[in-house]
């Protein structure tokens, strides 16, 4: 009876456990790098527009575009070991705003390609 009694309450906690296992758990936090790589086609979009309206001159898409490759290599950076922390992501964030300063700057500066 004892030895019934004992696997009756080994099997109760292994069930106990299992059902657990299975309970809800919560979405992961949604990995924002789409989003950044969505950002980084947008931003290289209003390079080209700037390259064909003589926004930009030479020089100015020279640098520009060595920012944006610097970007891309961040991310993808982050991504090599699978997860993008939160600092990762503010990092690009960051970088991506910089970015996007500067590309105004140089779109709105007086200077052109003529």
């Amino acid at each position: 009876m004892k030895k019934t009694m004992s696997i009756l309450t080994a099997l109760g906690i292994m069930l106990g456990v299992t059902v657990t296992s299975f309970a809800y758990h919560p979405k992961p936090p949604k990995n924002r790098v789409p989003v950044a790589r969505e950002r980084q086609q947008d931003q290289q979009q209003r390079i080209r527009q700037g390259i064909r309206s003589g926004e930009l001159t030479r020089q100015e898409t020279r640098g520009l575009a060595r920012e944006q490759h610097e970007i891309q290599q961040e991310i993808r950076s982050a991504k090599q070991d699978g997860v993008v922390t939160l600092s990762e992501r503010r990092d690009i964030q960051q970088e991506q705003n910089q970015a996007n300063r500067h590309i105004f700057r140089a779109k709105h500066n007086g200077r052109d390609r003529n």
